[in-house]
């Protein structure tokens, strides 16, 4: 029989095993960026293109994802290198990794959606299926992940596919199915852990995180993904919940939600007692231990932050905060950085801040601790957990210093921010390091004096065991290091012992 159209072999360059290999091996050597930006590519071509069979195609996708695999991870060390790549090639980092997981994510999916509308061919290809689910929900886990990395905005949609999927997995019976998430990466994996830790990631208050942070977070719950537990309802030790035919992030269980077969509870808790053991060695040793599996090596400092973090979000006991909150609605001006805050406290030297530097935010809520507000429309991409700002509410004549500790984007060029309040009296001032001048701000509170006061100075100014000096109405102050308190891109919080002595 004459066959007009070739057989009905599929139409893709792919659908050659020998092209597809050459294809992947020919990737750019030398640039990385380029080298996901083409398997992202693949990875829409290939879900998409018709003609292929479901066996076939997956063993594409996988193929595709480990060829990522590697270059993926080089990026993402890159995006979070100690010498910080310029804010150009830092969105190019960050573009590339989210575009790639998210692409993998939907090529998974759309896989998926086959197995679960019996679409031609699932039967041959269900000794595929295990590996499937756990590559989908490890990808859409990715894409948030990332998401979280510029502070969101989360897109629900994604949290859905990744409800269902992990849904479609208890329905087949798959949820505990074993596999080896990539080849070479040691120990197995089900669709349960998977779902387990995207889940528990998101009730971690990523907002919180610099993006470091975030990165460590995502490794210390992978480290910690078996002491999870999950089940169909309120229970004694779960903390957080979601439904799984909804298009939901985790909500903290503060009620009892509706009951329906699609609700799923977890909770972290079983994990405390390991967390805080890990605290105490780390604090008493100030040495990361060996046993947690980080795939790099961290700053003690940093892994204790994220792990009292965890310990926080995990606990039965909600976080409790400090201060009770007050509804209000009033705008605030705002100046950011360190010159930002020496340019609206008249001593700035810099030749960049102008008035067009202070934004006006509008404060939802106030407490003794701080703020929290919504910014209306972001002025570039300066906005970040950690980032030292200067506030004027409105009508007021003085200027609050604060940094702000939560940031969640709500929409294109939105924001909701937490903010911590360092001062309501900061004073800016001249300090003579015994070799340079320079200026820097201090954190004057209302509480009693106990003899230590805080300065904000440019990095590198504060060095321990120099005392810098500053003279200020006719009095010599004399001020004795005494650690570091925080730190920023452009600036450092330090502790001072302060003694006063007439001229």
């Amino acid at each position: 029989m004459l066959k007009l159209f070739g057989g009905g072999k599929p139409d893709h360059p792919m659908a050659d095993p020998k092209e597809a290999r050459r294809l992947l091996e020919d990737l750019p050597p030398h640039d990385t960026v380029k080298a996901l930006e083409e398997l992202s590519h693949w990875f829409d071509s290939v879900s998409t293109a018709e003609g292929f069979k479901l066996e076939q195609r997956l063993q594409l996708l996988f193929q595709i994802d480990e060829a990522a695999l590697p270059r993926a991870r080089k990026l993402a060390r890159d995006y979070f290198a100690s010498a910080r790549p310029s804010r150009v090639q830092e969105n190019r980092l960050w573009k590339a990794i989210h575009e790639y997981w998210s692409q993998a994510g939907q090529a998974f999916g759309r896989a998926v959606d086959q197995f679960v509308t019996g679409a031609k061919g699932t039967d041959a290809a269900k000794a595929q299926l295990p590996l499937l689910l756990v590559r989908a929900l490890h990808s859409l886990a990715q894409q948030i992940k990332w998401m979280h990395m510029r502070y969101g905005p989360v897109d629900l949609g994604v949290w859905g596919v990744f409800n269902r999927i992990y849904g479609f997995a208890e329905f087949r019976g798959l949820a505990g199915a074993k596999s080896v998430l990539y080849p070479g990466v040691p120990g197995e994996t089900t669709p349960q852990l998977e779902f387990l830790k995207g889940v528990v990631f998101s009730a971690s208050s990523p907002d919180a995180l610099l993006p470091l942070e975030v990165d460590l977070a995502e490794r210390l719950i992978a480290d910690f993904t078996l002491k999870f537990t999950l089940n169909a309802a309120p229970g004694p030790d779960m903390s957080y919940w979601t439904d799984l035919n909804q298009n939901m992030a985790p909500q903290r269980l503060v009620r009892p939600p509706q009951q329906t077969p699609t609700l799923r509870c977890f909770g972290a808790s079983a994990a405390l007692e390991e967390v805080k053991g890990h605290m105490q060695k780390i604090e008493s040793t100030r040495q990361v231990p060996a046993s947690l599996n980080l795939g790099g090596t961290y700053e003690p400092e940093a892994v204790l932050d994220v792990l009292s973090l965890l310990a926080l979000y995990w606990s039965l006991e909600p976080p409790e905060r400090k201060h009770p909150r007050h509804t209000v609605k009033s705008r605030l001006s705002v100046a950011h950085g360190y010159d930002g805050l020496l340019g609206v406290l008249g001593e700035s030297e810099s030749l960049d801040f102008e008035a067009t530097a202070v934004e006006s935010w509008i404060v939802e809520n106030v407490s003794a601790g701080g703020f929290g507000a919504i910014v209306q429309q972001l002025k570039g991409d300066w906005l970040k957990v950690g980032s030292l700002i200067a506030m004027q509410p409105e009508g007021g004549n003085n200027w609050v210093t604060g940094i702000v500790r939560r940031v969640n984007k709500v929409g294109t060029g939105q924001a909701r921010v937490g903010i911590q309040t360092l001062s309501k009296a900061p004073l800016a001032a001249s300090f003579w390091t015994g070799v340079t001048t320079e200026k820097g701000v201090i954190l004057k509170t209302g509480e009693p004096e106990s003899g230590e006061v805080r300065i904000v100075l440019k990095p590198g100014v504060f060095v321990p065991g120099q005392n810098i000096e500053s003279e200020r109405n006719s009095r010599f102050h004399v001020y004795m290091p005494q650690g570091l308190e925080d730190k920023g891109d452009d600036f450092e919080i330090a502790r001072f012992r302060e003694m006063i002595r007439e001229n």
